[in-house]
């Protein structure tokens, strides 16, 4: 757990720092230190540009010290170095650099965060690709049904008489799928060396865990990835959705799960748990959950992505958790889901074990979201943050001089006291939700 948060945390900082960096650096602003972690020095060494670069020994961020700066968060000026510069050498520090050049390189930190983010949602998305059309076979995970002889390679054109829409039609397979009767095995016609036959398939949508929530339910007794649930409290499952209307009707009372892992059969007793979930309409609704997701009984065949919709994709894909991150935060302020949703660093670090434990994948995936999270929340207009110095600059630019060194001495007082409050607050969480 530790391992996996420690090693999210250093590539979303370096890359954060790393965008102020080259952007001053681009903007004609040189840096003193570039620093991965805090505290003794391990490592470190001088650049051609006179900046040290250095590995510290507190891997929890990371910062970069400009030329003139009193401090490594560019929240002062060193008075006494700064008047010992000629004009062309304070054109070098942050406090004598246009304001265009100061706003470019405070605002790059998290906008590199973002790029990183689309870069890895775009890159997960085109590695998966999309379902190839029409819908065929590549894999079949193991299924505790042993009268299958749906095989890899079949082209599915039908099951239980459904004519089979195209993939990329959603609504359409959604309506398929609930018009099928839920039975562990199905009727398929498919086209198998070029010749249509009849053979039987699993429900297209068992009850498999293709997914399991980081501190959820399910994952919390030891579930896995691949666990096949066969009956709930007695009664025997043979679609995703059963276990779904079942958990959602429990109202939290506990469950008792019959599952099938690898040949075993073994016995599990979970409790749901009330989870607020972002809606498509920017809402949120409560639902009673156990912390898994159900996926495909095969692997349908894919074709790759292009890197042009894999772009979109991966934009798509950050601006999501960009509006989902808001909408949250709104709806805890104002009471309508539980400040719990907010996790501190035990919480995030804990996620960062879980996904790790479900595969490079998940994680990689998982830090892209971090990082989109990390850029987000610099941005907020708080003093001491990215965007605190950027809301100074947008006064600078309308009053045509920045605030005064005792004003901002003050308003950095009360940003840090700010954010101290709020990693307060979340750690408070991380111990008592």
């Amino acid at each position: 757990m530790i391992a996996a948060f420690v090693v999210a945390l250093s590539v979303i900082v370096a890359v954060h720092e790393y965008g102020h960096y080259i952007v001053g650096r681009w903007c004609g602003i040189k840096a003193d230190v570039f620093s991965l972690g805090f505290g003794p020095v391990l490592l470190s060494r001088v650049d051609r540009h006179g900046t040290r670069w250095q590995l510290a020994a507190l891997p929890f961020g990371g910062y970069v010290k400009f030329r003139g700066d009193a401090d490594p968060a560019s929240a002062g000026k060193d008075g006494a170095a700064i008047s010992e510069l000629s004009p062309s050498e304070l054109r070098q520090t942050m406090h004598g650099a246009p304001l265009w050049a100061r706003a470019a390189t405070v605002l790059a930190g998290p906008v590199f965060n973002f790029i990183l983010s689309i870069l890895i949602f775009g890159a997960v998305l085109m590695v998966q690709g999309r379902v190839a059309e029409p819908l065929t076979i590549s894999a079949l995970p193991p299924l505790p049904y042993e009268e299958l002889t749906l095989e890899p390679g079949d082209q599915v054109l039908a099951i239980d008489g459904q004519e089979l829409p195209a993939f990329s039609e959603r609504e359409a397979f959604r309506d398929m799928l609930d018009a099928l009767p839920h039975e562990r095995v199905l009727p398929y016609a498919v086209l198998r060396a070029g010749e249509e036959t009849i053979v039987r398939g699993p429900y297209p949508i068992p009850p498999r865990v293709a997914q399991l929530s980081p501190k959820s339910a399910a994952y919390e007794i030891d579930m896995e990835v691949g666990d096949m649930i066969l009956a709930v409290n007695g009664r025997e499952i043979a679609a995703f959705d059963e276990i779904k209307e079942i958990v959602e009707a429990s109202e939290g009372a506990p469950l008792q799960l019959e599952v099938w892992r690898e040949g075993e059969i073994l016995e599990f007793v979970l409790a749901p748990r009330r989870v607020d979930e972002p809606q498509p309409d920017g809402g949120f609704k409560t639902e009673w959950r156990i912390g898994i997701a159900g996926g495909y009984a095969f692997e349908p065949a894919t074709a790759t992505l292009g890197p042009v919709q894999a772009a979109g994709a991966g934009v798509t894909a950050m601006t999501g958790v960009i509006t989902n991150s808001l909408s949250g935060l709104y709806h805890m302020v104002t009471g309508a889901i539980s400040s719990c949703n907010m996790s501190g660093p035990i919480g995030i670090a804990q996620v960062s074990g879980a996904m790790a434990s479900q595969g490079v994948d998940s994680f990689i995936w998982f830090i892209a979201v971090l990082s989109t999270a990390v850029g987000l929340l610099n941005l907020f207009p708080i003093p001491v943050l990215d965007g605190g110095h950027l809301m100074f600059y947008g006064y600078e630019a309308v009053r045509g001089k920045p605030p005064s060194d005792g004003a901002l001495r003050v308003f950095m007082s009360i940003g840090l006291t700010l954010i101290l409050a709020l990693m307060g607050f979340a750690l408070l969480n991380d111990v008592l939700c």
